[in-house]
């Protein structure tokens, strides 16, 4: 198969995604939640994440099975859902105004987004390491976190969400990051977290896929962040703010529709403008 014809193919595979959430929407319409990104009413959102003994030992943040996670028309999880009532609700942040890099972007949230960006297109740019199946949209560059192809100060804005548990060397990740930020461009960079670890767990030794999973609550995750997080990331240069879930919104039953977990935070990293 040549490279048009897989093009292609991914654009249907992708559309017929499209087509079945839409049926599944349908299904599971009522008005107990809703989803601010399909903008739908639905009787129950689906449970979704995985089941490791330590991300339940460690009370893991953003990871881990959990009930009202999935939305069933677009398929938003919970943290796609608190990124869009943060991006909302936001002052501090130039949306959709900003020049924005979205790293890995989940299709649910890229898909409210690109139509926020429908009169400047340009100014919104998405890329991934890898296109898995019919995930992500053909338009979704291929791209390295840890080399970026951008010039230096490119962008107001970078979105990474549950990236960088995945990256070996994590510190060359944030110096991309923080390469390609304007000077006071920032950065909203969500992790797996658990409150217990005053330290993140790491192993540089060869680990199994199992054993992974098994240390970390996922086959592919690198280390389990703990509360020294923000530190990690003040380390490489940024200016940090943690925002709390619950203080995003003034109407806590809307937060309660949304299905979103009251004790996420945000983790908002700023580059700091040159003295």
């Amino acid at each position: 198969m040549n490279f048009s014809d897989h093009k292609a193919y991914r654009i249907v595979g992708y559309k017929l995604r499209k087509i079945k959430l839409l049926v599944k929407g349908i299904y599971y319409k009522g008005s107990k939640f809703y989803c601010p990104l399909c903008k739908q009413f639905y009787r129950v959102f689906l449970t979704g994440g995985q089941d490791f003994a330590v991300l339940r030992q460690f009370k893991v943040i953003g990871a881990g099975q959990r009930t009202n996670m999935v939305c069933p028309g677009c398929h938003s999880t919970d943290r796609d859902r608190l990124l869009h009532t943060f991006l909302c609700n936001n002052d501090s942040i130039a949306f959709p105004g900003a020049k924005m890099l979205h790293i890995a972007p989940e299709p649910a949230l890229y898909s409210w987004i690109k139509k926020q960006y429908k009169s400047q297109p340009t100014d919104y740019v998405a890329g991934v390491k890898y296109h898995e199946g019919f995930y992500y949209d053909i338009n979704v560059k291929l791209l390295d976190i840890t080399q970026l192809p951008f010039g230096n100060e490119s962008f107001d804005l970078l979105m990474a969400n549950h990236v960088l548990e995945h990256i070996v060397d994590e510190g060359k990740a944030l110096s991309e990051i923080h390469r390609v930020l304007k000077p006071q461009g920032k950065a909203i960079l969500q992790v797996p977290w658990s409150p217990l670890l005053d330290q993140t767990i790491e192993e540089n030794e060869p680990l199994s896929a199992k054993e992974r999973a098994e240390r970390f609550g996922q086959s592919d995750h690198i280390r389990l962040y703990g509360r020294d997080y923000p530190e990690r990331l003040s380390s490489a240069g940024f200016a940090v703010e943690v925002f709390d879930a619950a203080a995003l919104h003034s109407d806590e039953n809307y937060l309660k529709c949304i299905a979103i977990n009251p004790d996420e935070l945000v983790f908002l990293a700023t580059k700091q403008a040159k003295q």
